[in-house]
């Protein structure tokens, strides 16, 4: 039962990850300078979230700081760049590597949120 608190909730948000890149009608905003802000907004806050929850996931599972910042890290990178792979099979959608370096940013904020702070795991 532990085991399944730690790894459904990281899980579930890679699933909305892949069901947000598998959406061919990405809104767009007018002017394109902010529409470019709230798009790497969201890449930076979903990769934020993700990288929260496998370090809670891993920390649950007791791996220590020093390995478990590296692992969630590594975790974020191939999962964005699997989705951007994934990306360039859905109609209207292209990779980018830009995406996956607004990705890596909210990954790596999320961690050191983590390393100096003392957030409960739930």
């Amino acid at each position: 039962m532990k085991r399944l608190r730690a790894w459904v909730p990281p899980l579930a948000w890679m699933g909305l990850i892949f069901w947000l890149s598998s959406r061919p009608d990405v809104p767009t905003l007018s002017a394109g300078w902010l529409d470019q802000i709230v798009k790497n907004s969201g890449h930076i806050f979903l990769y934020f979230v993700l990288a929260m929850l496998l370090d809670r996931a891993w920390r649950l599972e007791n791996l220590q700081s020093g390995t478990r910042v590296p692992v969630v890290l590594v975790i974020a990178l191939l999962y964005a760049l699997s989705d951007e792979w994934h990306q360039s099979f859905v109609p209207g959608r292209s990779p980018s590597l830009a995406d996956v370096g607004f990705d890596m940013v909210g990954a790596t904020l999320a961690v050191l949120f983590r390393a100096r702070t003392s957030v409960p795991d739930l």
